[in-house]
């Protein structure tokens, strides 16, 4: 099957502000082809498949470094497609979103090139801290894989998050934009974790649904992104300096998780009529 590349898409990825080369390249090997084909997926996904509502887009500076800072669930990763579709459709100009995936996407022959040609990269210090030096867009999720294995009740709780990316935020100057994701563990019911069946596939593990399969179903979804947060540092400083910035970070995101909730219980309930997000073009104006 060939995905046609439609013509506002192909605009759009024109419009990133990224230094291709005359052969459609980027410094780190991102090509704008296959940036064309993933946002052709993505569109499907972002605007027919999900019904995905954005809030707080504003708060995502239009240029220069910036670290996007959310929830993980949904079994996987649904959040981090989603995350880097809202910020290709809805940014204007549209930005590229660059996530740090897990070392495991790498070591799979078909994804590893997938996701360096569109920008995901593993999540390693020194990849991350490059990329903002060079003023791009990075998608940071602290809770690594424990956050897409949480189970159905626990779809919308936060687990531990890592420090790496606060320490790297104050090293490179860079704003935090907090984020939070609701949805994916409607969209992938997860009842049970298979660890066994995961290492023979290369992968952490595979959810488990109630219909057996990780399939995603077509559910409502939210993203809901807060005003930047900065902290004064060098990112060398002690360690219960650190925790204490994390914590903030965390406390904020479980707000930004109870917006979306309390948004997408009111979409829900009003009905498919309410589902268009407010302020944003309509599929027919897209077209």
């Amino acid at each position: 099957m060939t995905l046609l590349v439609s013509d506002s898409i192909a605009q759009r990825v024109q419009r990133l502000e990224i230094p291709f080369n005359s052969f459609g390249v980027d410094p780190y090997g991102i090509s704008r082809k296959h940036l064309g084909l993933f946002f052709t997926l993505l569109d499907f996904l972002y605007h027919h498949y999900f019904t995905v509502g954005v809030s707080g887009a504003e708060h995502v500076p239009a240029r220069g470094r910036a670290m996007l800072v959310g929830n993980h669930s949904g079994g996987i990763a649904i959040d981090g497609a989603m995350v880097v579709a809202s910020m290709f459709f809805e940014m204007d100009p549209p930005r590229l979103a660059e996530g740090m995936a897990e070392k495991f996407i790498n070591r799979l022959p078909f994804t590893s090139l997938w996701s360096s040609r569109t920008g995901q990269f593993t999540g390693l210090p020194e990849h991350a801290s490059r990329l903002l030096e060079d003023e791009r867009l990075l998608v940071v999720f602290p809770e690594g894989a424990r956050g897409t294995a949480k189970l159905y009740g626990e779809r919308n709780s936060l687990v531990h998050f890592g420090s790496g990316f606060l320490r790297l935020a104050l090293k490179t100057n860079t704003p935090i934009i907090p984020f939070g994701f609701v949805g994916g563990g409607e969209a992938v019911p997860t009842v049970a974790n298979s660890y066994t069946v995961g290492r023979l596939f290369g992968v952490p593990y595979i959810p488990i649904t109630p219909y057996l399969v990780p399939a995603p179903l077509p559910v409502r979804l939210e993203i809901t992104y807060g005003e930047p947060m900065r902290f004064p540092g060098t990112g060398a400083e002690e360690d219960e300096v650190i925790t204490a910035h994390v914590e903030q970070v965390k406390a904020r995101i479980a707000e930004l998780i109870e917006v979306g909730r309390e948004r997408r219980h009111g979409e829900l309930a009003a009905g498919p009529g309410s589902a268009a997000r407010p302020g944003a073009p309509s599929s027919k104006e897209r077209a």
